[in-house]
């Protein structure tokens, strides 16, 4: 017995419920013309994921209504069952629900069991979790929703779907990863389809968890797994990355893209039923627990899911709801695929690419500013523009008409498309980079810069600053009567302190000055966004001036470890042909705020004390396994056996020590693209306190005698 079953990625936009339901709308009819009878959609599609504080205002939760009403009066649920994602009031009390619609009707609107809270999460925070279990309760339709349906009521809570053939049910995001998942009690109760309607984020090697859970669950109970998500920046810090897949008996039948330019992307496969049922029936233990299982409410419904042959060969559904026409595939079954997964350097290759340019297109600005260093972190976001570039191109050569509808906006009268097909066009066009060096900035790093902007073809500044350095630097002696100097030169750490971060500051506006004013420059409309360079391992350690050129509008390599992108730029050079990045690969980091003498040059890492390999490491221990100082030189002692006791002890103290003291700067971090699992993004990821106790007197005595033992 066959089904042909659909699920999609869809590009929400939060509080965008015009954009939304129509992305919707096109999604149900894209499975319709595929033959299938079954739709499910993202978490929250109707609202977009991430509108957050605006879940606890009424209107949200109205115009929800209002667009499920727009949808059912479209008769777009004729002749396919629904599952939509959206928020729903019951007994004065928010719930994460999904909504089942069939023919114009609500059969079911089931709320979720397992909420996220914890690290970008905080759905407590607006929503409750359904505290009845396996029970449903009758729920009050508004007034505009009765209308159009007729009905006065729907049952709200957990249950089964009964479509005469089958046994479909679902599940949301969170509770796929919980120990106790759903879909155990469902398989065991008889469920045969169970679908997740999701709203994951991207982060790094992440995906291939994901798949895991999924095709364990499968395998484990036998059945259907249907997996959506969104796909895109819907207004966040997050990317939602796709990658919506059908499972059946731990195979995979099909999966989607996960990064992509398209708005609306629909995933369908033929699975057949009898398997599911030989399959489970072969496992005894299975049968057994599945014997004694809590019975689970129903929701009968006259519309079976399977599809007949008839005698001319045509495939119909039984009664006949799907046009007869040949316009959907005579699948005999879909066969099980390999999964597909992107090595890390591509997910960070396309995934910040895919955000920026939903960031880029959604936020009406002319462009991206990058004030280009000539070091990697700034060669990577340059990269990254780059290649949403080629994306932007790849797609309008693809006749995508979302992304021709959104580069209309750049053309000039002279352009065609066919000439922004071309990713150099649209990066001289959407990408303005400028190095702004002083007399401690070094001709290799110019050159550098130049060389990538010139291979990006990117509309490239050269700045040196040294005339506003000086006034300010004579500003302050005219005022105060004393001249700092550099610790070269005999300063002290304070002095040396202030006069780097005069030229980091002032980058940073002449950067605000220049992204303003340059799209003007060139006769062009609009301004620039500003993009940040500095990444999560420098912001961990607070290695940054505040307000100097890690601020920006954006950051796309925020959330991304030193190592992880110099890998990426590793493999940019020969993926995305921009050669110029294997020098500065090679060159070693530094911030050439400070004078370079024949016995001194200044470099980052041992500015900081440590290197980026041990940053990375620190900041995995205290997020991810939740170290404070001593737990994790206890870990790290046995970690790190090429260094003795004392100096694993010196290095974790000057972490904590450095991460006290640069906490409050994590309160202005830029808004940055989330890839990694740790992060000291104060405003969404990482809820600590910025004003520390920085001598740690208890914490650091409890190491100093743990050394002194393992020393003895």
């Amino acid at each position: 017995m066959k089904a042909v079953l659909a699920t999609c990625s869809l590009n929400q936009w939060s509080l965008d419920f015009e954009g939304n339901t129509a992305r919707i709308i096109e999604s149900i009819e894209i499975a319709k013309g595929r033959g299938a009878r079954y739709r499910l959609g993202p978490e929250l599609e109707i609202t977009g994921y991430s509108c957050e504080d605006h879940f606890l205002e009424l209107d949200t939760l109205r115009h929800s209504w209002e667009s499920l009403s727009h949808i059912l009066k479209g008769g777009h649920t004729e002749g396919i069952l629904c599952d939509i994602g959206m928020p729903v009031m019951h007994k004065n009390v928010r719930y994460n629900c999904r909504v089942f619609v069939l023919d114009g009707k609500l059969l079911l609107i089931r709320p979720k069991l397992i909420l996220a809270g914890d690290g970008n999460y905080r759905e407590p925070r607006w929503f409750a979790a359904w505290a009845q279990r396996w029970t449903t309760e009758p729920y009050t339709l508004p007034r505009e929703i009765s209308d159009i349906t007729g009905q006065r009521t729907v049952p709200i809570g957990i249950a089964a779907i009964a479509t005469g053939d089958t046994l479909l049910a679902s599940e949301t995001c969170e509770e796929l990863f919980a120990p106790m998942s759903p879909h155990i009690h469902l398989g065991n109760a008889g469920v045969e389809i169970i679908a997740n309607g999701s709203g994951s984020h991207h982060e790094l090697r992440k995906l291939d968890t994901r798949i895991a859970l999924i095709r364990n669950a499968t395998a484990k109970n036998g059945g259907v797994y249907l997996y959506a998500n969104q796909q895109g920046c819907d207004g966040s810090r997050l990317y939602f990355d796709g990658s919506a897949l059908i499972a059946q008996n731990g195979d995979i039948l099909a999966q989607g893209s996960q990064f992509s330019l398209n708005d609306v992307e629909v995933v369908t496969a033929t699975v057949n039923l009898f398997d599911v049922r030989s399959y489970r029936g072969a496992r005894a233990s299975r049968v057994v627990q599945a014997s004694q299982t809590e019975p689970l409410p129903q929701v009968a419904v006259d519309f079976p899911l399977r599809r007949c042959q008839l005698t001319d060969n045509r495939e119909l559904t039984t009664e006949n709801r799907i046009p007869k026409t040949d316009s959907y595939p005579r699948e005999a079954g879909s066969v099980p695929i390999e999964p597909r997964y992107h090595t890390p350097e591509e997910e960070i290759a396309l995934g910040p690419a895919c955000w920026l340019w939903d960031y880029l297109r959604r936020s009406g600005a002319a462009g991206y500013f990058i004030p280009l260093s000539g070091g990697a972190d700034s060669a990577a976001v340059a990269t990254l523009v780059g290649s949403m570039c080629q994306l932007v191109a790849k797609a309008i050569r693809a006749h995508n008409a979302a992304v021709l509808h959104d580069v209309n906006r750049w053309l000039e009268a002279d352009e065609t498309p066919d000439v922004l097909a071309d990713p150099g066009v649209l990066a001289n066009r959407l990408l303005y980079t400028c190095y702004i060096g002083t007399e401690n900035s070094s001709r290799d790093t110019q050159k550098r810069a130049k060389q990538l902007a010139d291979e990006l073809r990117a509309y490239h500044l050269n700045i040196n600053m040294d005339v506003l350095v000086t006034a300010l630097q004579q500003l302050f002696t005219r005022i105060t009567r004393k001249t700092p100097r550099f610790k070269v030169e005999g300063g002290t750490h304070t002095e040396n302190q202030a006069l780097q971060n005069i030229q980091a500051r002032l980058r940073m506006v002449i950067s605000y000055l220049f992204a303003q004013m340059m799209p003007w420059v060139r006769n062009r409309p609009g301004t620039l966004l500003v993009l940040g360079t500095g990444n999560v391992d420098e912001a961990l350690r607070g290695y940054l001036t505040k307000y100097d050129c890690s601020s920006g509008d954006i950051n796309p390599i925020g959330g991304i470890s030193k190592r992880d992108l110099r890998r990426f730029l590793t493999w940019a050079q020969h993926h995305l042909g921009y050669t110029a990045l294997a020098e500065i690969v090679e060159a070693p980091p530094t911030a050439e705020l400070e004078p370079i003498t024949e016995t001194y040059t200044q470099t980052d890492e041992e500015d900081m004390g440590m290197t980026y390999a041990e940053l990375s490491r620190f900041g995995q221990l205290r997020k991810m396994e939740q170290c404070a100082p001593v737990s994790m030189f206890e870990k790290l002692v046995h970690e790190w056996h090429h260094l003795p006791p004392r100096e694993v002890a010196e290095k974790v103290k000057r972490f904590f020590r450095y991460y006290a003291i640069n906490r409050h700067k994590m309160t202005t971090l830029t808004p940055s693209y989330h890839a990694e699992s740790y992060s000291p993004d104060d405003n969404r990821f990482d809820l600590r306190q910025f004003l520390y106790n920085t001598r740690w007197t208890w914490q650091f005595r409890q190491i100093d005698a743990i050394v002194q033992k393992l020393e003895a």
